[in-house]
């Protein structure tokens, strides 16, 4: 009995083609704005998920409170120091404690100048660095003891955009008007801003920067059967205590990983929530089209309703038909928008690795996003002909069949 009302409306919709695919134009536009941003969305916090898996539950971030990139505080109260590296490494249940230095630069490579991310780190701390980050060579050397103007590059700088002919290993990079000779590049992150870095020796980057004691950024590990918010706790009192600052007025901030990825996951979740939001805008126009549309059928199908009537058909019949036929339009329409989505968001994923060289955009398809997506374009469908559907039920027989 279902299969016969499936089938009418099928017939209904496709002896209407051009207002059908009009129709249903709305509905696959939203579904595929809806479907390409959650899929992004989805892909990009697994991405995120994985840097932090990889940055291990162990660890915990101490740097500033600036707007900026780390080491972008200017003010002598707000940077971090080797005495808060101390007081850090002094703490109990912390295994290791290591500072990076973050600075940008002017950089040249033959004729050619721009701005370049210089971090220095020492090469004890390097050895601790790489257990959490992948600092692989790929070409050359990495640091040794004695290297002072040598650099470690990026993998744009090779063969990336950062230059018009990428570096190579022996060549000669200028920062700050200092030549170094770069002896390593470093494979790929998809991380635009580790992959367009310039390492350098820490204290070579402070000679070259003026800079006396600073620490851009503190990681600190955690000592096995640790908690690493407890020890967290314990870092934040120590270092107010030692900067002479109050609580909830730190200059600083305290992070464990997972903490850093909670804030991200909430901040991230409502910004894809007001971008779905204003996608979800073209799925109340679709609405709001197949409402219409159903309207303008009861009133070219009154006759036939009238019919269906005389002949003994129900009420309740009527509307299941007319409910079916809305249901079938946005259905169509989400179907249509699923393969739209995908192939848009799939699109930016090749986009972006191949042009712009991030991996960090990947596109992430869910069982859930598909069949959710579908279910809700079917009941949008639904619900936007239910006016039209109850229209329809409501009319008499004897009036129907006069309609001209």
């Amino acid at each position: 009995m279902i299969s016969d009302y499936f089938a009418v409306a099928f017939n209904n919709l496709r002896h209407r083609r051009l207002r059908s695919w009009l129709t249903m134009l709305g509905i696959f536009i939203g579904v595929a704005a809806v479907v390409s941003l959650i899929s992004l969305g989805q892909g990009l916090q697994g991405a995120i998920s994985e840097q932090f898996e990889q940055l291990g539950k162990d660890k915990i971030i101490i740097q500033t409170k600036t707007m900026g990139p780390p080491g972008s505080a200017t003010s002598e109260s707000l940077i971090l120091t080797s005495k808060d590296l101390e007081v850090i490494e002094n703490v109990r249940g912390v295994e290791w404690v290591i500072g990076i230095l973050i600075k940008t630069g002017q950089a040249k490579f033959k004729d050619e100048a721009g701005i370049g991310f210089g971090i220095g780190i020492d090469l004890d701390e390097l050895k601790l660095l790489s257990e959490i980050q992948a600092f692989d060579i790929i070409k050359g050397r990495d640091f040794k003891k004695g290297d002072k103007f040598k650099a470690v590059l990026g993998y744009n700088h090779a063969y990336g955009d950062v230059w018009k002919r990428g570096i190579k290993v022996g060549e000669t990079i200028q920062v700050e008007d200092k030549d170094f000779k770069v002896i390593g590049i470093l494979e790929k992150t998809g991380n635009p801003f580790d992959d367009g870095a310039i390492y350098m020796p820490k204290e070579t980057l402070k000679e070259l920067l003026n800079i006396e004691d600073e620490e851009s950024q503190i990681l600190a590990k955690t000592a096995k059967g640790s908690d690493p918010e407890d020890v967290a706790e314990t870092i934040k009192r120590k270092l107010r205590k030692s900067r002479g600052e109050k609580e909830k007025q730190e200059t600083f901030t305290v992070q464990t990983s997972e903490q850093l990825l909670g804030t991200f996951t909430n901040i991230f979740g409502i910004v894809q929530a007001i971008l779905v939001g204003i996608a979800a805008i073209s799925l109340l126009v679709g609405g709001i089209g197949i409402m219409n549309t159903m309207y303008t059928s009861v009133l070219e199908r009154t006759r036939e309703i009238g019919i269906m009537k005389a002949i003994g058909a129900k009420n309740s019949s009527i509307l299941l038909l007319f409910l079916i036929e809305s249901g079938l339009l946005g259905l169509a329409g989400g179907s249509i928008g699923i393969v739209l989505g995908i192939t848009l968001s799939k699109t930016v994923e090749v986009a972006a690795s191949n042009l712009w060289g991030i991996s960090l955009i990947k596109a992430s398809f869910s069982f859930t996003l598909i069949a959710g997506a579908l279910a809700f374009s079917f009941v949008v469908g639904c619900l936007s002909g239910t006016l039209p559907a109850r229209r329809a039920a409501k009319l008499k027989p004897v009036d129907a069949l006069r309609y001209e």
